[in-house]
């Protein structure tokens, strides 16, 4: 997604470091399934992508940009014109997506609400990247879908990758759904509404902030003392802990 046809890229930084592009097709060819790339611009991903022959279907706003690569590519790959943000992949898709730093949260949460992918290989901004993947503490989207997800900082991607060029870095970020979750499906909303209230929670440190949500001390203690940083946060947990933590509470619907 880049905005309404005719709008001036809002934002939008083309990859044209190969290297980088090359990286992107090496961990989608070790992903069976079908590809799905968001956002296919003028196709420096998407051609490359297409040398896998596997099935390939191309989202993009921009209906100039959805004629000029449809005479570029392929029978097996299929660019529609279209928004991203309603976008539905097919079961067991490998998503690519140069995500528009403007519109990250959005195509994040889009991503995670929409069911039968099987792994997303986004490039976002550096720091996003990092909390996704839980370098240098979590952020709330992280821990909320931790149970389902596995999240990897694959590496960083300089400003001088994309043209234009961004003020900032970009990081390779992957996204696996886990073969087997830590958590069944059927407590998700309690789970994630519990982990928003903990975030918000006020409360010096991590014990008592989790005691505070129904973790009894003992447990909270113990999760505490797993954290290698002193006076550790909620943004310190792991995925396991996060589960930990929640299953310990006296009943799971709250």
């Amino acid at each position: 997604m880049r905005g309404q046809p005719g709008r001036a890229e809002l934002g939008q930084n083309f990859l044209v470091d190969p290297s980088v592009v090359a990286r992107i097709v090496d961990l989608a060819r070790c992903r069976p399934g079908p590809l799905v790339e968001w956002g296919t611009g003028d196709g420096a991903i998407t051609l490359e992508l297409s040398t896998l022959r596997r099935r390939l279907e191309g989202v993009e706003i921009d209906p100039r940009r959805v004629r000029q690569l449809r005479r570029r590519v392929g029978p097996h790959v299929c660019i529609n014109e279209g928004d991203i943000l309603r976008h539905a992949p097919p079961f067991g898709a490998v998503v690519v997506c140069n995500v528009p730093f403007h519109v990250t949260t959005p195509v994040l949460r889009h991503l995670f609400a929409t069911t039968g992918w099987s792994s997303a290989i986004l490039v976002t901004q550096w720091e996003v990247a990092r909390k996704r993947a839980g370098v240098g503490g979590a952020t709330q989207l992280t821990a909320q879908w931790w149970p389902w997800f596995e999240f990897a900082l694959d590496r960083r991607v300089p400003a001088t990758a994309f043209r234009p060029r961004p003020s900032v870095d970009a990081g390779l970020l992957v996204i696996d759904r886990r073969v087997t979750p830590l958590l069944p499906l059927a407590p998700q909303r309690a789970y994630q509404a519990w982990v928003s209230r903990v975030f918000r929670s006020k409360g010096r440190g991590l014990v008592a902030v989790l005691t505070r949500n129904g973790v009894p001390h003992a447990v909270a203690r113990g999760l505490a003392s797993d954290v290698s940083r002193r006076d550790p946060l909620p943004r310190d947990l792991t995925a396991d802990a996060w589960v930990r933590a929640f299953e310990a509470r006296p009943s799971l619907r709250t």
